[in-house]
């Protein structure tokens, strides 16, 4: 009887250790999932961010590039994010390079899996056809959305008759969605817009920044102006004085 007891006891403790011990591996491997995806999640985040901060700007619009495009087909539909930027470290080693590259981001679906795709292309040429460096930066990316801010309100698609850039561009990468739990997600929303003169045109934060200047300027001449009636204004009323005290 005794024997009996102690060998269900010895079970049970032993289910329970096993069920623990799973618990514990599917935990850490859960874990270890969510990890891997936010790693990849931001890697791919950093490096959008990067080539579109360095974006490639000319005073002639026809030098600078930036197309967003969707590439529709049955219930699908694919985004890429075309643009130049400006690199410092060469792509191809030993072979001669610009400081000006075309860059294009696309999410590639396929049976191994799904891929954010970078393209990197040195010493770009619109007389040929795109080409350059292919490379999957972040693997398990379930969505890439995209939209453009033009001002007045937000689109997906930047055509490249547009012959300007966005005044804001918005990111959004989603990793494949876990056994359990919620999606990584990063998204992000980047000011294009500068205080330069693009084309002869004046961007609106340009002209603000005129403005200001010249209400500085307008202020500091009043100011002038002001100062420099008090100075009179001092001298004349010394100058009284001191005729008053040499009648006396």
């Amino acid at each position: 009887m005794e024997v009996t007891v102690a060998s269900t006891i010895g079970a049970f403790v032993a289910l329970v250790a096993v069920g623990s011990l799973k618990a514990v591996i599917t935990s850490n491997e859960m874990v270890e999932e969510n990890v891997n995806a936010a790693a990849e999640v931001r890697f791919a985040s950093n490096m959008i961010k990067k080539d579109l901060v360095n974006i490639y700007r000319d005073v002639n619009t026809k030098n600078m590039k930036l197309v967003g495009m969707v590439d529709e087909y049955g219930e699908y539909s694919t985004k890429y994010l075309t643009f130049y930027t400006l690199g410092r470290t060469n792509a191809r080693a030993g072979e001669p390079e610009g400081d000006v590259y075309e860059v294009e981001y696309y999410l590639n679906k396929t049976e191994d899996g799904s891929f954010l795709m970078r393209r990197f292309w040195p010493n770009p040429n619109e007389e040929y056809e795109p080409g350059g460096i292919l490379t999957a930066i972040a693997e398990g990316i379930d969505i890439f959305e995209l939209r453009y801010y033009d001002g007045e309100e937000w689109s997906e698609e930047w055509p490249e008759d547009m012959g300007t850039l966005p005044q804001l561009i918005e990111v959004t990468i989603v990793a494949r969605p876990p056994s359990r739990g919620n999606p990584i997600m990063e998204s992000f929303i980047l000011n294009l817009t500068r205080s330069v003169t693009i084309a002869g045109d004046t961007s609106s934060t340009g002209q603000a920044q005129q403005t200001a200047e010249q209400n500085n300027q307008q202020n500091n001449q009043q100011s002038s102006q002001q100062s420099s009636g008090q100075d009179n204004e001092q001298n004349n009323n010394q100058s009284g004085n001191n005729n008053t005290s040499g009648g006396r």
